[in-house]
């Protein structure tokens, strides 16, 4: 299967050219726990429009032929949404100094492959490359442990993200709203970010 991958950079504006591609995957991995996403493409694609208006947003998507199967995306904290910001901006960080890690997505069958790593290693070169940035974050959604779609099998990706040099820091927290699949109304949810130094 890996014979088959092929591997796309975007910069900024470039990134709408994939809203569709990227838009589909949003939808089909964070469906399943513990995101319980039930979304559209509609809404999907003017979320991304923050991303396509930054120049200094980075996407790397993984492609199997013509589908899209993987994707990552960074960006300036400053350029972010203002839930994003606000919990760093309370907390007296130098917003000028992060960059936010968007979505880690890749559909469950090209997992195992490498490339969860190759996507942090893609995100912290491109944040380097401005030699402007110290730190880079990203946030995780909290579920509680006996929620009933919690499937039996279930690992979090703690280990992967502590073992890239990552901490959880449960004082920086962000609230996100969104529609979980089987319900009639959206709800908040709970966002807790991970940090690292930017050597």
């Amino acid at each position: 299967m890996k014979e088959t991958l092929t591997f796309v950079t975007k910069r900024g504006q470039e990134i709408e050219s994939v809203f569709d591609d990227l838009a589909a995957l949003r939808i089909a991995v964070f469906h399943d726990f513990p995101y319980l996403y039930d979304g559209t493409v509609a809404y999907e694609k003017e979320y991304l429009k923050t991303y396509s208006s930054s120049e200094r947003a980075f996407l790397f998507a993984v492609y199997d032929y013509d589908k899209m199967v993987g994707a990552t995306t960074c960006i300036p904290l400053l350029d972010e949404t203002a839930d994003v910001r606000k919990p760093f901006e309370e907390a007296g960080f130098d917003l000028n100094k992060i960059f936010y890690f968007g979505e880690s997505i890749l559909l469950s069958k090209y997992r195992g492959m490498g490339l969860g790593h190759r996507f942090f290693d893609e995100r912290e070169a491109h944040a380097r490359s401005f030699q402007e940035y110290n730190l880079t974050c990203f946030c995780s959604v909290e579920r509680a442990d006996n929620h009933p779609a919690k499937p039996v099998d279930y690992r979090p990706n703690d280990a992967f993200w502590t073992k890239r040099g990552y901490k959880k820091e449960n004082a920086l927290v962000s609230y996100m709203e969104w529609l979980d699949i089987g319900h009639n109304e959206s709800s908040e949810k709970e966002m807790i970010f991970w940090m690292r130094g930017l050597e």
